[in-house]
């Protein structure tokens, strides 16, 4: 049988199943009891292992059926879940979503996993796996975790001369009062220093609620010897290990705020009621008639019907110099029906962003563990539809803007408490709708921006000087943050802070032909706000004329257009300037800017487009407007990747070539 011809459906649906998986043992997370998700992940896990062994795809098999014992025995009743079980589930996805990535660029989807596979069959069997025994003997007691408080005790004490040791005791196993020996330990370490940590706690020790060993941290002026000395001569004490506490150890954060936490509690992935995921859990499974098209067809499919848009807009012009009322009656049906054609081709190439957002619930888990928070997403409008190329490309501004907001904006579980806050952070992750246009909004309910921060850093990195940082608004200061290489974070860390993030976020989504834009409250918040066009090919706008030539201005950018009087135009600071609607507005004349050769014009009248990007607008000075068209966007190719202000081309119905004005660039 020849497998190769199933490749493609094999890796596409091996993608839909992991994503699935994914989802559903996230809020598994959050509703251990319900097993009607276990069986979701059960029924996905079966297939992908199913489909696996058709292909000859062993080790994902194998992999697979190793997990699908683990759901076996959850719904069961025979293992109950808990973090460490669904960590171990996690780490099978990660080798899983790999092996499938390295059988789509053509690997053998080969991978070694015998570490996880243990660890699966070491739950399956209700035995402790290897790396949850490791845990739980850190936790009984080598290099303990130290909060913030005690970290700066040891630091400021080892500028004064003491000694921080960790002190690992062990007693004979035949030893009776075992209280008491702790007591005489505790006392002989007062006499030369200071206990600054047990583990377990002091009241535990007192009770005998331990085995054999305990630890203790301890500052002292003495030697280790002496200290190890002195405990070994306390009766029933069997053995005594004493570790120098280093202060590179300790890890200390220079941003207060980075107190240690030490469990991260369960993760919310949406505040939706738990019907309403058990009933999404149902629906899962069930789609509607659908037929998978490879997306380089809907290109080609594009591209012709670009090529019919022309066509059209040739026989518009032909059937209005002719005046024949029935090729008229004919090229209006076509309009329609073409019109038709487009909006259904269009709706093809539209993707739900689900697609984008689903990956976030689990990277948004995976950070607020790193980072010691507490930190709930709630995704709405995930059904909201985009073209495919957008949503392919937007992807990694999503998880720049995530990162920062849960990195430099969700406060540590005790700062929050302490301003009053809910420990758990909330960021909301909005699609919606608006006109020809898509907005998604990243909204934290975090520190917000410090404006005061963003000016320092902006003088101190030269971006701009003190004089000019005095008459900033909010909304210019929060812009400062997109400037290349700028960062707040006082510490470089694996999540932000080398300037590298939003810069490159503005430039991508700017490329998309979007914007982005930032507001926030200092304490209250931030959101970041990104407005992207529904679809890239083919796009509304006002065609006009200069000179002989023709230019195509994008609707979204225009605000209106005007006819205004010569002896309306003013001047400030050498620029021409009008007066719109009480607003000062720069006069930009389209003749100067692309050197269009031909004479002024004499009349006493002026045509002008006034345009906006964000809050800044221009005038563009043109001799004439042609009208509105739906236009095909075509690039202008490789070597003309650097013309000014302008973002492309197109072919009217003429024959002529229209060159597409990018008005963020004139304006800029």
């Amino acid at each position: 049988m020849e497998m190769t011809q199933y490749l493609d459906i094999f890796i596409e649906e091996s993608k839909e199943h992991l994503q699935s998986i994914n989802q559903q043992v996230l809020l598994l997370e959050k509703t251990p009891g319900e097993l009607s998700i276990v069986n979701e992940i059960f029924r996905s896990a079966h297939t992908l292992k199913g489909m696996s062994a058709t292909m000859g795809y062993e080790d994902l098999a194998n992999l697979t059926h190793c997990m699908e014992n683990v759901l076996d025995a959850i719904r069961n009743n025979k293992l109950d879940v808990s973090s460490s079980v669904l960590d171990v589930l996690f780490a099978s996805l990660d080798h899983l979503e790999a092996m499938v990535v390295e059988i789509s660029e053509g690997g053998s989807g080969k991978r070694d996993v015998a570490e996880t596979v243990k660890e699966l069959e070491a739950l399956e069997k209700g035995e402790v796996p290897r790396s949850m025994q490791v845990e739980a003997n850190n936790e009984a007691g080598s290099l303990q975790d130290y909060d913030q408080y005690e970290k700066q005790i040891i630091i400021q004490s080892k500028e004064q001369g003491f000694h921080a040791y960790e002190l690992s005791i062990s007693l004979r196993e035949d030893c009776i009062l075992k209280a008491a020996r702790v007591y005489m330990v505790f006392e002989v370490i007062e006499q030369i220093g200071e206990i600054i940590k047990t583990l377990p706690a002091v009241d535990m020790l007192e009770t005998e609620q331990f085995g054999t060993h305990f630890t203790l941290s301890i500052l002292t002026k003495e030697s280790a010897g002496n200290v190890k000395e002195r405990i070994l001569k306390v009766s029933e004490v069997d053995a005594v290990e004493v570790i120098d506490i280093k202060a590179d150890q300790l890890n200390i954060s220079s941003n207060p705020e980075r107190e240690e936490n030490d469990k991260l509690e369960q993760l919310e992935v949406s505040p939706q009621d738990k019907k309403s995921e058990v009933q999404q859990t149902s629906n899962a499974g069930s789609s509607g008639k659908t037929i998978r098209v490879n997306i380089e067809r809907l290109d080609q499919l594009m591209n012709l019907f670009e090529e019919l848009v022309i066509d059209r807009g040739r026989l518009e012009e032909i059937s209005k110099s002719l005046k024949s009322m029935e090729l008229n009656e004919t090229v209006e049906r076509m309009s329609r029906v073409s019109g038709d054609l487009q909006n259904i081709i269009l709706t093809m190439r539209m993707v739900p962003v689900e697609q984008v957002f689903n990956r976030f619930p689990r990277m948004i888990r995976g950070l607020a563990k790193d980072l010691g928070k507490k930190v709930n997403l709630e995704i709405v409008g995930a059904e909201t539809e985009l073209d495919r190329t957008v949503i392919d490309e937007i992807g990694d501004p999503l998880v720049h803007l995530l990162r920062n907001s849960i990195d430099h904006g969700i406060e540590n579980p005790g700062v929050r408490s302490s301003k009053g806050k809910n420990e758990t952070g909330t960021i909301y992750l909005r699609a919606f709708h608006s006109g020809n246009h898509v907005f998604i909004e990243i909204q934290d309910d975090g520190a917000g921006i410090n404006k005061q921060k963003v000016l320092s850093k902006a003088i101190e990195n030269g971006i701009l000087t003190k004089e000019m940082s005095e008459n900033l608004t909010d909304t210019q200061c929060f812009e400062l943050l997109f400037a290349s290489g700028f960062s707040t974070a006082d510490v470089v860390s694996d999540i932000s802070g080398r300037g590298v993030g939003l810069d490159v976020v503005k430039n991508k989504i700017e490329s998309l032909g979007g914007s982005i834009t930032v507001d926030s409250t200092e304490g209250s918040g931030t959101i970041f706000s990104i407005q992207l066009p529904l679809t890239l090919s083919i796009m509304s706008v006002m065609l006009v004329e200069i000179s002989r030539e023709k230019y195509a201005i994008p609707l979204s950018s225009i605000i209106e257009t005007a006819i205004i009087r010569k002896e309306e135009i003013l001047s400030a600071h050498n620029q021409k300037v009008i007066d719109f609607r009480g607003k000062v507005v720069p006069l930009v004349n389209m003749k100067d800017i692309f050197e269009v050769p031909g004479s002024t014009g004499s009349g006493q009248h002026v045509p002008v487009v006034v345009v906006r990007k964000g809050d800044k607008m221009a005038a563009l000075v043109v001799d004439s407007f042609i009208g509105q068209q739906e236009i095909v966007l075509k690039s202008l190719g490789q070597y003309l990747t650097s013309v000014f202000a302008i973002s492309g081309a197109t072919i009217l119905g003429d024959g002529q070539v229209a060159l597409i004005l990018d008005c963020n660039a004139l304006i800029k």
